[in-house]
Parts: C-alpha cells; sequence; structure tokens
C-alpha cells in the first residue's frame, strides 16, 4: 500500500466518527426540541442554599436529562420568565440533598448546554471575609481561588485534552449586566459589591478560624463550596458564566461570629432568595433585549491540543455538544 493510499484510508475512517458525533449532538438537540415548547433555552439559572425554586415562571415544563456524565442534581425546570425561555436547576437538589462534594456538576452544566444555554447565572449563599460585606448584600465575583480537593471540574481526558484559558473566570460582560441588574433594584438593606474574589472550599464544613485569616489575609471577599467548578466547566462549554453571592453571615474570623444563631441564618437565606429572585427577572430582560458579546462563547476555539481526527470516537461522542462545531 502506497502513502497517500494509507492516508486516504485513515482519512476516510476518521471522517465517520466525526460525522457520528455531529449526528449524535443534533439528535440530542432534536430530542429536546421535541420536549419543549421553546428551544434552545439561551438562559439559565442554578441556584444554591436558599433558592430552590423560580416562583414566577410560567409554562413549566419539568425536564428529565441524562447526559454522558450521568444525571444533573435534579430535573431541570424549564419556563418563561415575563415572556423570555429559562432553564432553572436546584444545585443541590430539591430538598437540598447534596453536598458540595457530591454534586455531578459536570452533568449540570453538560445539562444546560445541551438545552443550548449560553448565558449562566449563580446564585450562590456564601460568607463573608470582609468587614464591609456584611449580611445579606451582593457580591459580584471577578476572581477565585480553588480549595477544593475531590471535585471533577474538566470534561477533558480520554484521549481529547484540553486547557482553556482561565485568567479572568467569569464573564466580565455578563458579570456587568448582573451587577448594574442588582445596581437598579434598590433593595433594602442590601449593599452590592462589583469585583472580588471567592475562595471555593471543599466542605461540607465551614473553616477554621486560621484558614478563615488566611484567607483575608489574601485579600479574599467571599468564601463558598460550588462555584469554581461551575465557572471552569461553563467555560469549557462556552457558556458565558457570572456569580452571584449572596452573603448569610460572616466567616469564623468575625469576632460576633459565635452568636450567629441558625435562625439569623435561615432569615438571612429568606431574604436573599426574595432579594436573588427580584435580580434574576431583571437580568433575564436584560440578556433577553440587548445579550452582552462574551469571549466564553468560543473559548475552545484554541483550547484543544488533541488533533480531534485522531481522538478516539467514543470520547468525541461523549463530547458531542461541546465539540460540534470544530469536529
Amino acid at each position: 500500500m502506497t502513502d497517500s493510499t494509507q492516508q486516504q484510508d485513515n482519512l476516510a475512517s476518521k471522517q465517520p466518527a466525526n460525522q457520528l458525533a455531529n449526528q449524535l449532538a443534533n439528535q440530542l438537540a432534536n430530542q429536546l426540541a421535541n420536549q419543549l415548547a421553546n428551544y434552545p433555552v439561551k438562559i439559565g439559572i442554578i441556584g444554591g442554599s436558599g433558592l430552590y425554586q423560580m416562583e414566577s415562571l410560567s409554562n413549566v415544563q419539568e425536564i428529565t436529562i441524562e447526559t454522558p456524565f450521568g444525571a444533573p442534581s435534579d430535573a431541570l425546570i424549564v419556563g418563561d420568565l415575563n415572556g423570555v425561555p429559562v432553564a432553572f436547576l436546584a444545585r443541590h437538589g430539591r430538598g437540598h440533598r447534596l453536598t458540595p462534594s457530591e454534586l455531578p456538576f459536570q452533568a449540570n452544566i453538560y445539562a444546560m448546554k445541551m438545552l443550548g444555554v449560553e448565558y449562566l447565572i449563580s446564585a450562590s449563599a456564601v460568607g463573608s471575609l470582609k468587614a464591609e460585606a456584611k449580611p445579606v448584600d451582593m457580591v459580584v465575583p471577578d476572581q477565585f481561588i480553588d480549595r477544593t480537593k475531590n471535585r471533577a471540574s474538566t470534561f477533558f481526558g480520554e484521549g481529547i485534552v484540553g486547557h482553556i484559558s482561565f485568567g479572568d473566570p467569569v464573564c466580565n460582560n455578563l458579570a456587568d449586566v448582573l451587577a448594574d441588574s442588582i445596581e437598579s433594584q434598590n433593595l433594602q438593606g442590601v449593599t452590592l459589591h462589583r469585583g472580588g474574589t471567592y475562595v471555593c472550599m471543599e466542605g461540607p464544613a465551614f473553616s477554621t478560624k486560621a484558614e478563615s485569616n488566611l484567607y483575608r489575609s489574601w485579600g479574599a471577599t467571599v468564601i463558598g463550596m460550588t462555584n469554581l467548578p461551575e465557572a471552569k466547566l461553563a467555560r469549557e462549554a462556552e457558556i458565558a458564566y457570572a456569580t452571584m453571592a449572596l452573603v448569610t453571615d460572616y466567616d469564623c474570623w468575625h469576632p460576633d461570629h459565635d452568636s450567629v444563631t441558625v435562625e439569623m441564618v435561615i432569615g438571612n437565606l429568606q431574604k436573599n432568595a426574595v432579594n436573588a429572585q427580584k435580580v434574576i427577572t431583571e437580568v433575564v430582560r436584560r440578556l433577553s433585549e440587548n445579550p452582552p458579546k462574551s469571549e466564553a462563547h468560543s473559548a475552545l476555539k484554541y483550547a484543544i491540543i488533541t488533533p480531534l481526527d485522531t481522538a478516539p470516537a467514543k470520547t468525541k461522542e461523549k463530547l458531542a455538544m461541546l465539540l460540534q462545531k470544530y469536529l
């Protein structure tokens, strides 16, 4: 066999694998389109502690999705928010039954990608590391520090290597829309903090005082347990991502921390949930009227190192929704 003949045979064997992955992506999209009144759903919301549902949604459909990475935390709730299609997912599941370490981060983000989500807002309860970020304040962080140990935070592997750019871990344009939306609501007792660093710890236990003071010495603003894996995976999925961090209390560095009661924290969670619903309504309105450009939407353009023509067919099928436009 000549070299040219062998090259032609190799190319012919690669093309069906790429075509199969593309067909699989189209098949998944068509299945969801047949189930949903509106498809694609371009705006997604992940609700954390205290925010388990979107009460203002109409024409609600509950969608059970099985992804190549397993099932998400719960069924996704798809509905209209003032006429705009939105997908909502309770991060810890309804009834708050999953610890941060148990969350199926890959499945959660992949499910959003399957629905067609391009903009993803995460609402998350956090502890404050700064005196000025008081309980019930809202922080829109622009940086993260990773202190997790057991989280799946990439879709890559199994024969396909990718390295996303992550110097700016949130979409700054989406974060601006979120912050402007918070500001526009004039929420009583709430101060908006634009920018800041979110420390993502493993949990489920909270910090020691030594850890809390260490994070303060780093200049961090808030601490939580979930958002960094989401941000990484959203970037790999080419979804613009921003965090609405809802302060429930001060972390244990604060001298008054020991006097905080469970009732106080629950009360702040409830206030935060009400405020978050108002903000989300405004964010969705702004995104529907003027969706911002996002570098996240082309994050994989130069990130995939492995030539996809030589990548394993099974892995390409597994990542079909992410790789479709690059095959």
